[in-house]
């Protein structure tokens, strides 16, 4: 293939998958979408720039204007997140967890966080960062019914093991921790607590999950491009009034694991925390709104919802059961879904071992719906087209056709200052 036609058919693959998703009804509940603004942001000169160090203490000159984009968007983060530090230059929520991991612990020390298995997320395993960094890892005990850690088992692990570092967060997160007793009891054992809130990072600056920071984290990271809409990174956040302990977070990003830091999707997260600063409430709000009506229409169509008991969930994400563990159900069913235009992931449930095969769930996510203007009746409509996919027998090629018209009603980004193409 000559270079030119490479070229060619990169681009031509760019313009496709932007219209996959513009046609189709996306799910993941890693993914959003930009901001008309946001996106103008992170497509400047910003891109090709450098600018290590910190405001006013850089190593490059020319960084004078961006330290103005860093200073407005350090003090935006710390009014939406309310902490007395923040840290916006690391360039994924991953990125951030080993920047606090590095700060936080040294290697061979002891880690507590949820197992793979239970919905953790792989940076917090030995296959990922905390394997990185060489922490001993031990998990919690896991309440099935409840998806969340087994707190009086869990108190006794931490009391009787008394590691260096508690953390908590997942990658499958419907509910709340319950981390008062159990970041009380870290501490107690001389334990810092940190909680890894990447999934619910836009839930809780709006003020609907919990606050993992007045619960007793030490540090909260994040991402910032999932339930908080803007460009991939991440956030390092504390609430500490250290100065010792804010240089140390701000060393274990630069120089701990970022040189480059990718200043145009710093300023776009920047313009994102502006925009948050005024809708992130009405947005978080929306969001927890529309996935708790997903759960519970899913379940009027009939299929196996997990947490009914707790209202099926209190974040973005919803979480169904589609075969026995490990039969790889949930991988067909991602499969059929997305042939009739609905993308999803599958997703590893209590009981199955096999990742890659085995999995019988899937998880849906609602903060790219709820971003182009979807609400409650949407959400009953696209339970229908579950049901019309998994249930019924009737051609993909129908159901696809049905969901690209839904689908180009809502086709603008909201909760921004200036609304615009969702999928350019």
């Amino acid at each position: 293939m000559e270079p030119r036609d490479a070229a060619a058919d990169i681009l031509r693959a760019v313009e496709d998958s932007g219209n996959h998703y513009r046609d189709s009804i996306p799910m993941i509940a890693s993914e959003n979408i930009l901001s008309p603004l946001v996106r103008k942001a992170c497509n400047s000169d910003l891109h090709g720039r450098y600018a290590e160090g910190l405001p006013g203490k850089r190593y490059y000159q020319g960084c004078d204007d961006f330290d103005t984009i860093e200073e407005i968007g350090i003090k935006s983060a710390m009014r939406v997140f309310n902490c007395n530090f923040a840290n916006i230059q690391s360039t994924s929520g991953t990125v951030s967890n080993i920047g606090a991991l590095k700060s936080l612990a040294k290697p061979g020390d002891k880690i507590t966080a949820v197992s793979t298995a239970d919905g953790g997320h792989i940076s917090h395993a030995r296959m990922g960062a905390v394997g990185v960094r060489g922490l001993n890892l031990i998990t919690y005990p896991w309440n099935e019914e409840r998806m969340e850690p087994d707190i009086d088992a869990s108190l006794s692990m931490i009391r009787e093991n008394e590691p260096n570092l508690v953390l908590f967060g997942q990658s499958v997160f419907l509910f709340p921790t319950p981390l008062e007793e159990l970041a009380d009891a870290a501490h107690e054992c001389g334990s810092k607590v940190m909680y890894d809130g990447a999934h619910v990072m836009g839930l809780i600056a709006g003020g609907m999950f919990q606050d993992p920071l007045r619960e007793g984290a030490d540090v909260l990271t994040g991402s910032s491009h999932k339930t908080f809409p803007g460009p991939q990174g991440g956030f390092l956040l504390s609430n500490s009034d250290d100065p010792s302990f804010h240089k140390r977070l701000n060393n274990s990003i630069f120089p701990g694991v970022c040189s480059s830091y990718h200043l145009h999707h710093v300023a776009g997260k920047a313009v994102a925390l502006a925009e948050f600063e005024q809708f992130g409430s009405d947005y978080a709000s929306d969001i927890v709104r529309n996935a708790k009506a997903l759960g519970e229409a899913l379940s009027s169509e009939g299929f196996d919802v997990l947490a009914e008991e707790r209202g099926f969930t209190e974040s973005h994400q919803v979480l169904t059961r589609h075969g026995a563990p490990d039969s790889g159900a949930g991988m067909m069913a991602a499969d059929r879904l997305e042939k009739c235009g609905i993308i999803t992931n599958m997703n590893m449930l209590p009981g199955d071992t096999k990742a890659m095969s085995g999995p019988s769930g899937l998880r849906l996510g609602v903060p790219e719906l709820t971003r182009v203007g979807m609400g409650v009746q949407e959400m009953t409509e696209i339970a229908r087209y579950f049901s019309r996919a998994l249930k019924s027998e009737e051609n993909h090629s129908s159901i696809k056709s049905d969901i690209s018209e839904f689908k180009s009603e809502f086709q603008t980004v909201s909760y921004c200052f200036e609304p615009g193409p969702a999928y350019p």
